[in-house]
């Protein structure tokens, strides 16, 4: 047995015999932030390779070190759960900052959500609307659906229904099931 593995591997070195490998050894190395992300989130949900949190931050991490929003988010979003990393909401708020400020919509969006719900920042309404509208204006669904119940009821912005609606109807225009629901009631 031992000289048939030596002899395959001598195959394989010397190119006679293709190798064969498994995924998880294939996504050891990315070349750009942009496939970095992809292999985090890849790792993340378990798409052709075992699920794995932490192999997931790696990545997450070498995609936010070479400034992919995405990345940057995606990291925040493991801090804030504490999923393949200790949880730190100052942590998460710190990469979801950066990924705003590489303007990455869903970055935006979950530094509102720590500020309406004030984790990892002091709880300030004013300050989730900014975020919302930075999200809102890079077209993310989720941050034009907050805006709009923020203008519903009147959350760091005077109370106006003629805007939540239109927040609510371009949150359904970028595919929001939340933004499509709140225009159906308000709607009504």
């Amino acid at each position: 047995m031992k000289n048939l593995i030596i002899s395959i591997s001598l195959l394989v070195l010397l190119g006679l015999l293709p190798a064969f490998v498994n995924a998880d050894s294939v996504a050891n190395e990315c070349n750009t932030g942009s496939e970095c992300a992809n292999f985090g989130y890849k790792y993340y949900i378990g798409e052709g390779v075992k699920q794995n949190d932490f192999k997931a931050v790696e990545f997450y991490q070498k995609a936010c070190g070479l400034n992919v929003g995405e990345g940057c988010s995606n990291l925040g979003f493991s801090y804030a759960n504490g999923k393949g990393a200790k949880q730190d909401v100052f942590k998460a708020v710190e990469f979801y900052q950066k990924a705003c400020d590489l303007n990455h919509g869903k970055g935006c969006f979950n530094l509102g959500l720590s500020y309406v719900n004030g984790k990892g920042v002091k709880q300030d309404d004013f300050k989730a609307v900014e975020f919302y509208q930075k999200a809102c204006g890079l077209n993310y669904g989720g941050g034009c659906s907050n805006l709009g119940v923020s203008y519903e009821y009147g959350k760091g912005v005077r109370k106006n229904g003629i805007k939540a609606l239109e927040y609510y109807s371009k949150a359904c225009d970028l595919k929001s099931v939340i933004g499509c629901k709140n225009y159906a009631r308000l709607k009504k």
